[in-house]
């Protein structure tokens, strides 16, 4: 099992501290360095544009492989995502990974002015919006001519190498999104679920599969963790702390109950053995990749850990 690291370009993260977690990623030997794509989620803070931040990956790394954990197909045209993406894919010697989702947080759409569509649209516009990059990137002109986005003879140039881009889709909806990811991912990316949560998923995506006549082992599975680990209970009850500001409405008076009950929605926590044994029922489910997120980012304490601790026992899985 690989290791990747997480980062939230939305909670203030400057880019001194971005191009610091690209130079810790590649001294620690993260597989992948992911960046999440959000205006807010609860908070409105400084916020850095993924798109941008990737050029800097790929000219500040020489080996991590790195992308967007997910970009929602509402915040821009997928003309200009496939654009994007192809030059990224060149600049960084095709290690662009390039993660699209649905979208999910209304709020950040209506303080932008972006239309917010009801779930079912944004499904269709995110099947739809990758098709359209597929469409773009294969040699010569493209013709494509979509309920939503239209392609009249658009030569995207530069090509990405062997025309495409690896496409990763984030999301457990099991009726749509695991639809699309059995019809057009390279990889699915889950987030946030229990050992029978995410086998039952599993399940249902090999049956999306057998329906479209897929195999899934052509789809690579990674897992989000948005867990609490560190080398010091202190340095855990830090991050506990930081994911409560960014995702809780209220603050919890235990730390440590807190903790025990997120383990119910699938949060990873514990002790280094805990954490290797719940990430070992993982792989045995077809899980490859585990990404951490980092939470402080003026601290290197908890990737070192991660790099130390679990990354050499996970390697084996």
């Amino acid at each position: 099992m690989d290791v990747g690291l997480i980062l939230s370009g939305n909670d203030d993260l400057t880019w001194d501290q971005w191009r610091h977690s690209i130079a810790l990623a590649e001294r620690l030997q993260f597989s992948t360095l992911y960046l999440s794509d959000h205006y807010f989620i609860r908070q409105q803070r400084e916020s850095l544009e993924p798109f941008l931040a990737f050029v800097l990956a790929a000219t500040e790394s020489e080996r991590i492989r790195f992308g967007s954990l997910v970009s929602p197909v509402t915040f821009r045209r997928p003309v200009e995502v496939g654009r994007m993406a192809a030059q990224i894919d060149v600049l960084s010697n095709h290690r662009f990974l390039l993660g699209v989702g649905a979208g999910w947080v209304e709020a950040e759409h209506v303080a932008y002015g972006l239309p917010y569509p009801p779930t079912a649209e944004r499904m269709d516009r995110l099947d739809e919006a990758i098709r359209l990059m597929r469409s773009l990137w294969q040699p010569g002109p493209s013709e494509f001519a979509g309920t939503f986005y239209q392609l009249n003879g658009a030569d995207c140039q530069p090509k990405p190498g062997g025309n495409r881009v690896p496409i990763m889709i984030g999301g457990t909806g099991e009726r749509r999104t695991l639809r699309i990811v059995a019809e057009q991912a390279d990889e699915w990316n889950a987030g946030n679920l229990t050992v029978d949560q995410f086998a039952a998923k599993v399940a249902i995506l090999h049956e999306h599969c057998e329906a479209v006549g897929r195999d899934p082992a052509e789809i690579a599975i990674s897992l989000t963790s948005f867990g609490f680990v560190g080398p010091t209970p202190e340095v855990v009850d830090e991050v506990t702390r930081t994911f409560i500001a960014q995702f809780e409405s209220e603050s919890p008076d235990d730390l440590q109950q807190f903790r025990t009950n997120a383990l119910e929605r699938g949060l990873i926590s514990g002790s280094r053995d805990e954490v290797v044994d719940y990430l070992g029922k993982m792989a045995e489910l077809g899980v490859q990749e585990v990404g951490f997120r980092h939470y402080l980012f003026d601290s290197d304490e908890v990737p070192e850990y991660i790099a130390a601790e679990i990354m050499p026992v996970v390697a084996d899985f």
